[in-house]
């Protein structure tokens, strides 16, 4: 896990993995092929998961605006292929992710709006107001999205708590007063917020899992009534649900973890789900060059994407077979009917490359150059592909996860017609 924060630091020096020379901060920013963008240049914005459409690494979230939350329509967004998802402090794919989970984004424009998975909306579409019960922001033209995080992992990478203040408690359910602050100290400044939990709130010490009438048990909380909590640090998992009495922007507490060894074991578990799901999708990456010999044969030069734990590179060794596929912008497989493998080249890997320093948020750091002597049509410089080290399983991926033979990016199941342009 602390490899990944590592990698948010400065961008590393091999040609292909410098991050896109940046525009004036208030410009929207678009991604070029083959080029990982800078973080610092991403709109940022917040709201609820709504829907997910997991096969094309795409859905729609209720973005947090200065309105009335529940009368916001829902916005589309598609992943980045280099961009990444994190839940409970842990790389995660969308289908980790519960619909209703307040969610973190940072995300830019379509690097091609030709193949966008989801509507391309006006440059300027954050800056219009929806109306006067909703506000302006709701619907970015920037839904393309480097990193989407929950609360406890956009806690973490920041160095930020929750600090619990008050709580008000009847019939196992009520509200804590709370702020997010900086881990090492604030300056006392940060806002405090209201949030609402019950007796499905899920509280995590160690390795047990807790109920709110378990801490009401313990005496840690009143079984009716309002407690200090002397600003004891957690970690909240937020959702969003419909509230009474005229509120409606009041977040809810899914989870509360409540001590290290909690944050470090939904860490763990939910990076061994990542790690089986990729070995079984195999690894993207983009293709950076292809030195092309005769009869089909090559030698080309691949980056692989980042955000991944340290296992899943270790499997990447020089003079270790691999199999590449060509892949959509979406992560899908592309070309062939009988699975992942019918189209793929195959080759050794002569050479792995790691940089030194910090790489840019996207890339693993990590090239690897792989020979074959029949190299298809999706492998050619800025294109996406997947690639599966031996020792990975050899499995079929499911119809929606692939596309025909065409490998048109059109292809898609469904369209992205499913999207209205609010």
């Amino acid at each position: 896990m602390n490899n990944f924060f590592l990698m948010l630091g400065a961008s590393f020096l091999a040609l292909s993995l410098y991050a896109t020379a940046a525009p004036a901060a208030d410009e929207p920013f678009r991604p070029g092929a083959g080029k990982f963008p800078p973080l610092e240049k991403a709109l940022s914005y917040r709201g609820e998961l709504v829907f997910v459409d997991h096969p094309n690494r795409r859905g729609s979230i209720r973005v947090q605006a200065s309105g009335m939350f529940f009368r916001n329509d829902p916005h589309p967004f598609a992943m980045l292929p280099y961009g990444l998802v994190r839940y409970h402090g842990a790389p995660a794919d969308l289908r980790d992710i519960p619909l209703g989970t307040v969610l973190h984004v940072r995300a830019f424009l379509p690097p091609d709006p030709k193949i966008s998975a989801v509507p391309v909306l006006p440059v300027n579409n954050k800056e219009k107001d929806a109306d006067h019960n909703r506000g302006a922001g709701i619907a970015p033209a920037e839904n393309h999205v480097l990193l989407l995080e929950d609360e406890p992992s956009h806690c973490q990478r920041e160095g930020l708590v929750w600090k619990l203040k008050e709580v008000d408690l009847k019939n196992n359910e009520g509200m804590i007063v709370a702020s997010c602050e900086p881990k090492a100290g604030g300056d006392g400044k940060a806002t405090e917020e209201k949030l609402t939990f019950d007796a499905a709130t899920c509280i995590w010490r160690g390795r047990e899992r807790l109920g709110i009438a378990d801490l009401i048990a313990e005496g840690a909380w009143p079984a009716d009534g309002k407690k200090s909590l002397d600003g004891q640090a957690v970690l909240l998992g937020i959702t969003w649900r419909p509230t009474p009495d005229g509120v409606f922007t009041r977040f809810h507490i899914s989870d509360i973890w409540l001590d290290e060894m909690a944050t470090q074991r939904a860490a763990q578990l939910q990076t061994e789900l990542h790690k089986t799901f990729i070995r079984s999708r195999w690894m993207p990456a983009w293709v950076d060059a292809v030195e092309y010999g005769k009869f089909g044969r090559a030698t080309v030069t691949a980056t692989l994407f980042g955000g991944m734990d340290a296992a899943l590179y270790a499997d990447f060794q020089k003079n270790g077979q691999v199999l590449v596929n060509a892949s959509e912008n979406t992560l899908k497989h592309a070309g062939g009917q009988y699975g992942p493998a019918h189209m793929a080249s195959k080759g050794p890997i002569v050479d792995v490359i790691k940089a030194s320093g910090d790489a840019v948020l996207g890339s693993s750091g990590i090239q690897i150059r792989f020979e074959t002597d029949l190299v298809i049509e999706g492998i050619r410089p800025t294109r996406v592909v997947r690639v599966r080290p031996e020792g990975w399983p050899a499995v079929q991926v499911p119809r929606e996860e692939y596309l025909g033979d065409g490998a048109n990016a059109e292809d898609r199941f469904p369209t992205p017609a499913i999207f209205p342009k609010y």
